[in-house]
């Protein structure tokens, strides 16, 4: 049988934030009607993302962001992950962010039914494996809204 062939990955993610990092993303589409974020640095002890918003959050709209997150995670929902072809790909993902020597192969990351899209990361089996998610600050400048959180790590 012939191995598939797939982007080296250049990171170790830590991945109960990575995991954490898509949970946000979809929530955000969800709750905000925005893209995915513009950027993100993920790490173990305090992470940031950056969004493309017309206005600021409200308070209530950054609680209400940090409940769905814990919601979703609190659903055990399984991490799965699926392999297909960009081209097969590109009409359900969005592709954008693929560099141009990206493989023609590609890895789709599920969380349950709530956030698939394309990822080479590592991830958690189970969003019960992950923690409490705590929104630390925000900010608003020029469109964009920068998200500093964490997690809590499960200690059982």
């Amino acid at each position: 049988m012939e191995q598939t062939e797939f982007n080296a990955h250049n990171k170790k993610e830590f991945p109960p934030a990575h995991t954490t990092e898509h949970i946000i993303n979809q929530a955000m589409i969800r709750l905000f009607g925005c893209e995915r974020a513009l950027e993100a640095h993920i790490e173990r002890k305090k992470s940031k993302m950056d969004f493309a918003l017309q206005n600021e959050p409200s308070m209530q709209q950054i609680q209400a962001l940090e409940e769905e997150v814990n919601k979703v995670i609190r659903q055990n929902l399984p991490v799965t992950f699926e392999f297909t072809t960009q081209q097969e790909a590109k009409n359900k993902y969005n592709l954008k962010r693929l560099p141009e020597n990206a493989s023609e192969n590609v890895r789709i990351v599920k969380i349950g039914d709530y956030d698939a899209c394309l990822c080479i990361g590592s991830h958690v089996d189970n969003t019960s494996q992950i923690g409490t998610f705590k929104i630390v600050s925000s900010s608003f400048n020029e469109g964009v809204w920068r998200l500093r959180w964490k997690i809590s790590e499960k200690t059982d």
